[in-house]
Formats: C-alpha cells, sequence, structure tokens
C-alpha cells in the first residue's frame, strides 16, 4: 500500500471506488470505468487505466470539451491520482488438491 499505480487492475477489478460506484451505479463487482492501455513504446507492456482520467467522453458520452477538461480534473483529485495504490495486499491460497509444497 502507498506504492505507485503499476496499472494491475486488480483494485479496480475487485470493487469500484467511490468515483467508480457512481460511474457504475453499483457498490461491488468491477468498475465500468477500468480501461487497458496498451504499451506505448514496443517492448513495454500495457497498463489498466481509469476511464474517468484517460477517457472520460467515453465513459460518460459526454462531449463537450470544457465539461470533460472539469472532469477530469475532479477524476485525478477524486481517486487521488499520485498518491499510490490503496488497495489492499492480496494473498495466493493453494487450493486443497494440491497438498504441500514439494520438498527443495
Amino acid at each position: 500500500m502507498g506504492a505507485p499505480c503499476n496499472g494491475c487492475g486488480l483494485c479496480c477489478l475487485a470493487e469500484p471506488c467511490p468515483l467508480g460506484m457512481l460511474v457504475s451505479r453499483r457498490r461491488t463487482g468491477a468498475c465500468v470505468a477500468l480501461r487497458w492501455s496498451p504499451a506505448e513504446r514496443p517492448g513495454e507492456g500495457g497498463r489498466y487505466v481509469c476511464g474517468m482520467v484517460a477517457d472520460p467522453a467515453g465513459v460518460t458520452g459526454w462531449r463537450n470539451a470544457w465539461a470533460l477538461r472539469w472532469l477530469k480534473a475532479l477524476s485525478l483529485r477524486w481517486i487521488a491520482a499520485g498518491q499510490g495504490c490503496d488497495a489492499r495486499p492480496l494473498e495466493a491460497v493453494r487450493p486443497p488438491s494440491e497438498g504441500p509444497p514439494p520438498p527443495g
């Protein structure tokens, strides 16, 4: 927690943030604003981004340029962009059928 966002998308896939709740109109499940952004340079991997920041027109359907600029700025503030990841750490759980790990 607190590390820069690495674009994995797990937090937004698990549940929407308060902004995502408004956009998705739900409190559980994946956020509808989550977008995949392909790599900008060859050899780099793509990343997930918030559609309310990267493409507010695509998420909301709004077309007014000043409203989209305002919405993007507001979205950056609401998701605390640049403040670090707030996703809870995920724990890997071994399925019971696999048994203990091999010695070694």
